[in-house]
């Protein structure tokens, strides 16, 4: 059952990355489902800690584009996603490729979602699992994007 109230296509949802923090580290979309959001993060000396392995907070800026993107699209027109608090478990080193994350909801509120973003390497192992919680709030208290 598709749970999408907006409507997007993956070149809309790649546009909005331009001049943010998901440009300059090269996060991208790569497809919507009926019930989750995947994405993908490259693995290198953008994204890498000084061990020479995917940086924690590089794993979460994925997981929270991909779970605040799919929040974003589950709420009524006039009402936005933002986050409450995100945590994450680092399972498995990665020193270079590509990682995926999908994102799929926990629970979708009238007033808030949870959602569980999955980041594997391309061996299809598990990364990462974060986990995030988002309000859902009146458009108008969010500043619009320029």
């Amino acid at each position: 059952m598709r749970i999408w109230k907006q409507t997007a296509d993956l070149a809309t949802l790649n546009g909005w990355n331009t001049n943010t923090l998901m440009q300059t580290i090269d996060i991208r979309f790569t497809e919507i489902g009926d019930d989750y959001i995947k994405g993908t993060l490259p693995v290198d000396e953008r994204t890498r800690q000084p061990y020479g392995i995917l940086h924690g907070g590089a794993s979460v800026a994925l997981a929270e584009t991909l779970g605040s993107t799919a929040a974003m699209l589950c709420c009524e027109d006039g009402s936005a996603a933002v986050g409450l608090d995100i945590n994450a478990n680092h399972l498995r080193a990665v020193r270079e490729g590509l990682v995926t994350g999908t994102a799929r909801p926990l629970h979708v509120g009238r007033s808030t979602q949870v959602w569980e973003i999955r980041i594997e390497n391309e061996l299809g192992e598990l990364v990462c699992v974060a986990r995030l919680t988002v309000a859902i709030v009146p458009k108008r208290a969010v500043a619009p994007r320029p």
